[in-house]
């Protein structure tokens, strides 16, 4: 099994994804500001076995991160669609995609792979982003 390398502490982890994705929250699309701030958000928990790794995170504002609670990413981002907000469908795919792939290269997480699994099944019927991508 390969190691895992050290993640950096959650303050630079924002910062890193904050680069990678842009200023916007995953969910509803509004900009970061002094009035809406940043989270870290893990888009596998932490409660279903999800590592606190770059590739499990992205951003997201203090509400929505908060509104999420235990539904799983498909499910949420359905219901901002719902809300009529901008969830951003590609990035999610993104971040769910790079997951697998940061599992399969360290192993470990028994925990989160079936959880993982099931949100880029689900994401692939949905028609969304993930659709492209080989089960």
């Amino acid at each position: 099994m390969a190691e895992v390398s050290a993640q950096p502490d959650r303050a630079a982890r924002l910062l890193l994804i904050l680069e990678r994705d842009g200023p916007t929250c995953i969910w509803c699309g509004r900009g970061f500001s002094g009035q809406v701030r940043p989270t870290t958000e893990h888009v596998v928990p932490r409660v279903k076995g999800g590592p606190s790794w770059l590739e499990n995170e992205v951003a997201a504002c203090g509400r929505c991160n908060g509104e999420r609670g235990h539904r799983t990413p498909v499910e949420w981002l359905e219901e901002c669609r719902r809300r009529g907000w901008h969830a951003d469908a590609a990035r999610l795919a993104s971040s769910l995609q790079a997951l697998d792939r940061a599992i399969a290269r360290t192993g470990g997480q028994r925990r989160a792979r079936p959880y993982l699994d099931a949100q880029l099944r689900r994401l692939r019927r949905s028609g969304g982003p993930a659709a492209e991508v080989p089960a």
